[in-house]
């Protein structure tokens, strides 16, 4: 009874992660319309970010899909989606302009971001097992007290540990794609990637983004206070 009851507190948090991913992907459809009056697109604007910075060796690639942009260190390239890459929508340019400021973050030695991703391979480790080690862990405590009940207990606890590391995660992750935004932004209206106008509707469709982090960190929050509630009923 106790973790059906829990469950009301996932709902607020549910809810806000849908409104947040709904509000994104209308911010992103409005603004994907409107051309940009530079005419340049999403790859062309995150080059002359970088370029600005002092970046020359950053790859630019194209890759299918919407939304699925992003930074990868390993090969150090930008990796840009068919919405973004050769559009020329104030969408395409906020958006390549954030992936380019992941890139400046690990040019400039961005602790946040370094932290972010030496815990990655953990972080889904523990995503993956956290909710497993739950279940196994209250079916071994009901089956009595002794020994049976221990193991029970400290798996369950490890479950618990999960559940910490995927919040940590969610943290850390919220001040890198601030700082990355905020690098976008600047970047844009320092080097006049659009107007004064074309401006703000960048502004609004990183915001819609950063609200997709804080949903899901909130989310990542309220389990965590599920299982705590949880552990806290069985003892």
């Amino acid at each position: 009874m106790y973790y059906d009851s829990t469950i009301l507190l996932l709902i607020p948090a549910i809810i806000f992660a849908m409104i947040a991913s709904a509000g994104v992907k209308s911010t992103f459809s409005k603004y994907s319309y409107i051309r940009n009056s530079r005419n340049m697109t999403g790859a062309e604007a995150a080059q002359r970010m970088l370029r600005a910075n002092g970046l020359t060796n950053v790859g630019i690639n194209h890759i299918p899909g919407n939304l699925t942009d992003n930074f990868d260190p390993r090969s150090n390239t930008l990796n840009l989606s068919d919405s973004v890459y050769d559009k020329t929508s104030i969408s395409a340019v906020a958006v390549a302009c954030h992936e380019a400021g992941h890139a400046l973050q690990h040019s400039f030695g961005y602790k946040p971001i370094t932290a972010r991703n030496s815990i990655v391979p953990v972080v889904n480790f523990a995503s993956h097992i956290s909710w497993f080690l739950i279940i196994i862990g209250l079916f071994l405590t009901a089956q009595g007290s002794g020994d049976m009940g221990y193991i029970g207990d400290t798996i369950f606890d490890i479950g618990v540990f999960a559940f910490v590391i995927v919040l940590a995660f969610h943290l850390i992750t919220l001040p890198v794609e601030f700082n990355a935004s905020s690098r976008a932004l600047a970047n844009i209206q320092e080097l006049g990637l659009v107007d004064e106008n074309e401006y703000q509707g960048a502004k609004k469709v990183l915001k819609a983004a950063a609200m997709t982090y804080v949903a899901a960190t909130a989310v990542a929050a309220v389990n965590l206070i599920r299982v705590l509630a949880i552990r806290g009923r069985r003892n």
